[in-house]
């Protein structure tokens, strides 16, 4: 049977207004996150502070929703995971810059202790 009381109608009200404002949070959080895993997947197309400036800001961006109470802390984590790997393999696979044979010597070692 329908609930017929005015607060069941105020908060059926509100229920309505909370869904449409999540819902748009949350379709910008999927937004994000797909610009994150495509900038991820581009591989050399994309320069490395810009696949990192995407994956932050859809990290961010899960974190204000897990914040609001509109996407679960468990589900928030999971994803900022899967995002932190894809980034982590891209970083292992790419080579690191090369350093020339110039520039600063490398500190010397210690002196092995006496005993």
């Amino acid at each position: 049977m329908a609930k017929r009381t005015a607060s069941a109608k105020k908060q059926a009200r509100a229920g309505a207004r909370r869904t449409v404002r999540n819902r748009a949070v949350r379709s910008e959080v999927k937004t994000l996150i797909v610009k994150a895993r495509r900038s991820l997947s581009s591989g050399a197309n994309a320069a490395a502070e810009d696949r990192s400036q995407s994956t932050v800001e859809a990290l961010r961006a899960l974190d204000r929703a897990a914040a609001k109470g509109i996407l679960h802390r468990n589900n928030v984590a999971r994803r900022k995971a899967r995002l932190a790997r894809q980034l982590a393999q891209l970083a292992a696979a790419a080579p690191a810059p090369a350093t020339s044979g110039k520039g600063k010597k490398p500190a010397p070692s210690a002196p092995a202790k006496k005993r």
